[in-house]
């Protein structure tokens, strides 16, 4: 069973006339608070209680955030999906952690922020009550094609709360943060929104993303701290003429790998530099480097309670018990420790930490994390499909797919997207009969060596290349892996405060 934990120390204790959020208008604390007791008398009449496990999907909104803090305050498990999850992947997530009730929005009704939206509650006879005593379930793509369910407990988000507030630079009372990151997921929920409610930093949301209005926003707003993916700062770092941002302190990005290059130009263009939150799912936030003092690949100093081990090359971080709640991942906990996968590499003399790659087939598109060996699950489903490679390169994500009776890339297409959210959609295939393999039988899993394979004319004369124009338009570039020397070394920690 679940026990309620969000109370008065993030919903009390501020002025009713202070300002929460802005996006298409200002809300206030106490309308906060009154539009979280009236849904939770919405949620309580369906007959949500403490100890109900609920899927919550709903799109980037305000409603979406008051609706998980009334789920909360009733003491339930909330499982977060992505609004951009099609139809069969939500089926897999329901049919996997069997929730009781399932609150979402009619699908196709919006894909950008907003201030309110129609919200329906589904109760499911198949689901069960909350078997754990998980306050947030959220979810990462599992090699076999089933996603990790990683479940976060009440400690461990208070915890992750007194670390944010002991980072220097984080934003304060009377400040307002334009939060940019997805809501759903850890540094956007916690560190921005979660942060912000304890804090008293104004949230500023916007439904705008072209570059000129997303300037415009930080100017007009007078924003004094921006959280984004890399993405965004790409963008407002190409605006021909960007205005003065006097108000402007703070520029944070997390979720994907931050350039150099967009890290230079951002500051060219501003004057200040691109800091970095580097985190996991799993574990929060783990390393910061919010001024920007470092360089990419450079993340930071480890935040404050969370303890860290670099073992061969992979960065470990310490847990009190396993994240995951199903079979997905659970192999990565060893010990107290988890395995990150990424190859990472501590500094003694100033205690940075290093982040030069991915030791699986984890990447990043956009801010979200995509399981590659997930995409190549689903498209080796397809019936005249035999065998699928999927690799992440400079071009984003592409497919190598062999069938021997051949097939087309419009059908390829078109059944990817009935299955799979768009940015994880391949931007390139190559059909070909048969994949080529090494000398003892294995698929080829580099792009250097299937290039060669197919120039040597293996794979058959089929082979062909055909982009995917429905594909995200900005792929992210990986840096290659790199070795890492053997032996074990730690990046010091404080204990967290409860």
């Amino acid at each position: 069973m679940t026990t309620p934990w969000w109370g008065a120390e993030l919903l009390g204790g501020r002025p009713d006339d202070e300002p929460w959020a802005r996006a298409g208008r200002e809300v206030s604390r106490a309308e906060l608070r009154g539009r979280i007791q009236e849904s939770i008398g919405i949620f309580a009449a369906h007959g949500i209680r403490e100890g109900s496990s609920v899927a919550l999907r709903l799109p980037p909104s305000l409603t979406g955030i008051w609706s998980l803090l009334a789920l909360w305050s009733l003491g339930a498990q909330v499982q977060l999906l992505d609004h951009r999850l099609k139809p069969a992947e939500v089926q897999r997530v329901l049919d996997l952690c069997e929730p009781r009730y399932y609150v979402h929005f009619m699908d196709g009704t919006a894909t950008q922020f907003q201030d309110e939206c129609e919200v329906y509650v589904e109760w499911r006879r198949t689901g069960s009550a909350a078997r754990t005593d998980h306050c947030l379930v959220q979810f990462s793509s599992g090699s076999t094609g089933r996603p990790k369910v990683i479940g976060r407990t009440a400690a461990s988000l208070r915890a992750e709360l007194a670390s944010f507030s002991r980072i220097p630079g984080m934003p304060q009372r009377g400040e307002r943060l334009l939060l940019l990151n997805s809501t759903i997921h850890s540094l956007g929920l916690i560190g921005g929104v979660l942060h912000a409610m304890s804090t008293g930093a104004t949230l500023v949301f916007t439904p705008r993303l072209q570059p000129q209005a997303l300037v415009s926003t930080l100017a007009e707003q007078e924003i004094d701290a921006v959280f984004g993916v890399p993405f965004h700062y790409d963008l407002l770092s190409r605006v021909p003429r960007a205005p003065a941002l006097p108000r402007l302190r703070l520029a944070v990005s997390g979720g994907e790998r931050l350039s150099r290059d967009v890290h230079r130009r951002f500051e060219e263009r501003y004057g200040i530099r691109v800091g970095q939150a580097y985190g996991m799912t799993e574990t929060g936030i783990v390393a910061t480097d919010l001024t920007g003092a470092f360089a990419p690949p450079v993340v930071g100093r480890v935040a404050p309670g969370v303890h860290t081990r670099v073992v061969g090359g992979e960065l470990w971080v310490r847990l009190d018990r396993s994240p995951y709640l199903q079979d997905e991942g659970t192999e990565r906990y060893t010990d107290g420790w988890l395995n990150s996968k990424d190859l990472a590499h501590f500094c003694e003399r100033d205690g940075t930490l290093r982040i030069t790659g991915r030791s699986d087939s984890l990447v990043a598109i956009g801010g979200l994390k995509v399981d590659l060996m997930e995409i190549e699950h689903e498209l080796a489903l397809h019936p005249a499909v035999r065998e699928a490679v999927v690799l992440h390169g400079e071009e984003g994500i592409e497919a190598h797919i062999g069938a021997p009776d051949g097939v087309t890339v419009s059908e390829l297409q078109s059944f990817a997207r009935e299955r799979l959210s768009n940015f994880k959609i391949p931007r390139r295939f190559q059909v070909v009969p048969a994949l080529p393999r090494t000398a003892n039988g294995k698929l080829l899993r580099s792009a250097g060596l299937l290039r060669a394979a197919y120039a040597a004319g293996q794979g058959g004369a089929a082979a062909r290349r055909l982009p995917v124009r429905e594909a995200p338009p900005h792929p992210v570039r990986e840096a290659p892996g790199v070795s890492g020397a053997p032996g074990v070394s730690e990046a010091p920690g404080t204990e967290a405060a409860a």
